[in-house]
């Protein structure tokens, strides 16, 4: 299933899960994708590490999902830490490995990388997303490419107008649909789609949503992607901050709202960030009235 075909001719729901470090995490991993493949994905998408560190575990993943959960799969790949050598061996044993598209993002550095203009890039290599893309669309044209798009800004971009610039970029070099890092008010997006429709940007506009299950943690992931938190949705999960089943209500209910929201403003689709567990995601799709038809 190509990328474009996704949101083609209806509703294009996907998932995105990481690889687990460890055998137990894998077999849990395993019984969660079980329960979310009942919802019949678009896609499933599969991270890659900070500097390439996961990237044998993201194709051993991608096979797994492909072959025994009978996905299609999305590999997320970055330009970090390799030159076009290696990164088109890579990409050429994602191919064969059944991948259907990339993800293709800058990256991040693994922790402890170098301190000093730490974003030029690897000898024969790329630095930024919108040269990964044309790469890409050059050497591997059967790959749908999707792209990382920011409603409240990249936040290491100076300004909203900056950014909107280098999505356009990456949508020119020959991206296929943008997907939105997490937000948590919907007039952050809303505003930002209509600003890629002014600028040009023709391609799927996909939000992404994700769970809160964990206040705490959840405010740890905010502030490294620079993604803003409601006040009111904050005020209710310090209510209950020392109930995990409470916070875990009020982000579902707070989700399912905010989804039948972006339903409502036609959306042609949402990638859901489980962050490996399935029990949310599905109460939020049960409450937007997409659970699966066997159900």
């Amino acid at each position: 299933m190509h990328l474009s075909d996704a949101y083609a001719d209806g509703f294009g729901l996907s998932f995105e899960m990481f690889p687990p470090k460890t055998a137990a995490g894998d077999e849990a991993l395993r019984v969660e994708l079980a329960r979310l493949a009942e919802y019949d994905p678009a896609f499933v998408s599969c991270t890659y590490g900070a500097g390439g560190s996961t990237r044998d575990r993201t194709l051993d993943w991608c096979r797994e999902l492909k072959n025994d959960f009978g996905q299609n799969v999305t590999a997320h790949f970055t330009c970090v830490g390799a030159g076009t050598g290696d990164m088109a061996e890579w990409l050429a044993e994602a191919r064969d490995a059944g991948v259907s598209n990339v993800m293709a993002l800058r990256g991040d550095l693994p922790e402890g990388g170098p301190d000093e203009d730490p974003w030029q890039p690897a000898a024969g290599g790329l630095r930024y997303a919108n040269e990964l893309v044309a790469f890409l669309r050059e050497q591997f044209p059967q790959f749908g490419i999707g792209v990382a798009g920011y409603p409240e800004k990249h936040p290491e971009c100076p300004d909203p107008a900056t950014d909107l610039a280098n999505l356009k970029l990456k949508v020119d070099a020959g991206a296929d649909a943008v997907f939105t890092q997490l937000f948590f008010t919907n007039d952050h997006f809303l505003r930002f789609r209509d600003a890629c429709v002014t600028a040009g940007i023709d391609v799927p506009i996909i939000p992404g949503v994700m769970p809160v299950t964990d206040f705490g943690r959840i405010k740890r992931i905010t502030a490294m992607c620079g993604s803003s938190f409601p006040k009111e949705f904050a005020s209710a999960l310090e209510a209950v901050k020392d109930d995990k089943a409470g916070q875990f209500e009020v982000g579902v209910d707070w989700a399912v709202k905010q989804c039948r929201e972006l339903m409502d403003e036609g959306v042609p689709g949402m990638h859901f960030y489980v962050l490996n567990k399935a029990a949310a995601t599905e109460q939020i799709l049960d409450g937007m009235n997409l659970a699966p038809v066997a159900a």
